[in-house]
């Protein structure tokens, strides 16, 4: 399922550009106006979830929206701006409008001393409090005397709201994309995650497909609970799936186990990434993203999570260094391509039965081997029709054939797509 990439990496990165200023959060319309940009390439149902619903061991909670929010000087200057970045307001920060003392405001200002350029990210989701964050040269620079502080925000009834696309394949099985929404002007950390899942949806909307494939842009960790608090009944379906995030920085990637450890998404990932240098595989912990509500025991699915940079491990994460600059056309292209090398197995990793199974079948007949013996390079199609043809004994699927032999899952494939063509196989069994 080889994409078309020429230009996909500089419109991903257009689409980033596009959704960087807009302020979002766990709620509110900064979420909604993203999913109508969304909506405009892939047909997005967007589900509104009452605040106070019961989610599992959760509630959701009540809706944030911002109008303006800014710290002025005594000679009205907005020394803190929410309209130059809306890194500058914590997340979900309650309304405020005080004149105040350095002193008095110094506890809601939050910096990094080590990194003093950048402003950090912070967000207070489930206790009502306020605060600002901003380059720690500038906080130093703030002299004595009397601040406005304002802080032009509602906190109220409202929705959870979240985005949801199934393409239908032939199999009601399916295999499960989700990203985070929730994060405000952070390009690697949210928004590669959404181009890179919004454009995958768009081709393979053009596919026929094996699997179904359901896609979820939801506000993290709250927003994996409501969906599985509401689908509990169907979670059965989800044969794969993969949290996609961090997609755009030039670090090698980095994936994530699902809790089982072995499920077939694993095997699919790791056959993919075995491929690339620089890759790494990670077993399971429940820290991260949303693989560890899809992963918690009482659902146990299997979801890992595929990233490149892993969160906390390069400075520009959670700052406001996680811009437009950071996040790379072309990484971003390579992330689409390898995730379609994923789709690639699992749509193809069929078990077959060896139709001539006693000694080895003349291939050369059959046009599928060399002319000329004795050669040591270049054998490696004639070496994936031999472990196709003695694995395929009606037990061993392709990807365990790719797995045993070494070889990537496309030679396997293809080996066994010829060996199809020569009736020399016969379909046993879709794993």
């Amino acid at each position: 399922m080889a994409f078309e990439l020429v230009g996909s990496g500089e419109r991903m990165h257009d689409l980033i550009r596009r959704l960087y200023p807009i302020c979002r959060s766990l709620t509110g319309d900064g979420v909604r106006e993203t999913l109508a940009i969304l909506a405009e390439q892939i047909p997005l149902e967007v589900r509104e979830v009452p605040t106070g619903t019961r989610v599992l061991d959760w509630e959701v909670p009540k809706e944030w929206n911002v109008r303006d929010a800014y710290i002025a000087d005594e000679s009205g200057r907005r020394v803190v701006d929410f309209a130059e970045s809306n890194l500058h307001l914590m997340g979900y920060s309650v309304p405020v409008r005080e004149q105040m003392l350095l002193e008095q405001l110094e506890p809601h200002l939050f910096s990094l001393p080590d990194r003093p350029d950048w402003i950090p990210y912070r967000t207070s989701y489930f206790k009502e409090q306020w605060g600002f964050c901003l380059p720690h040269r500038q906080l130093e620079s703030l002299g004595d005397g009397e601040y406005e502080v304002c802080i032009d925000s509602t906190l109220e009834e409202g929705n959870l709201t979240y985005g949801e696309l199934l393409l239908e394949g032939e199999s009601e099985r399916e295999v499960l994309f989700s990203c985070h929404i929730c994060h405000p002007s952070l390009c690697n950390d949210n928004l590669s995650g959404i181009v890179v899942a919004t454009t995958l949806a768009a081709r393979l909307a053009k596919r026929s497909l094996r699997y179904s494939y359901r896609f979820l842009f939801v506000p993290g960790m709250l927003g994996p609970i409501t969906w599985l608090a509401l689908n509990e009944s169907r979670l059965d379906r989800v044969a794969h799936g993969l949290v996609l995030t961090l997609l755009g920085d030039p670090g090698g990637f980095t994936y994530k186990r699902s809790r089982r450890h072995d499920a077939e998404i694993d095997r699919a990932v790791e056959n993919v990434l075995g491929q690339l240098e620089g890759s790494e595989l990670r077993d399971f912990s429940p820290w991260g993203y949303d693989e560890r509500q899809y992963c918690s025991p009482g659902f146990d699915l299997p979801v890992g999570c595929l990233m490149r940079s892993p969160h906390g491990e390069f400075a520009e994460y959670h700052t406001s260094a996680d811009d437009l600059d950071f996040v790379r056309p072309e990484a971003l292209a390579e992330s689409l391509a390898t995730i379609g090398e994923v789709v690639d197995v699992l749509e193809g990793n069929d078990t077959f039965l060896n139709l001539s199974p006693k000694g080895e079948p003349q291939l050369g007949r059959r046009g599928l081997y060399g002319a000329v013996g004795g050669a040591i390079g270049g054998r490696s199609r004639e070496l994936a029709l031999l472990w196709v043809l003695n694995m395929s004994d009606g037990r061993h699927s392709l990807l365990a054939i790719a797995e045993r032999s070494g070889l990537p899952f496309a030679a396997v494939r293809d080996a066994a797509s010829s060996l199809l063509g020569v009736e020399l196989l016969g379909r046993a069994r879709r794993s």
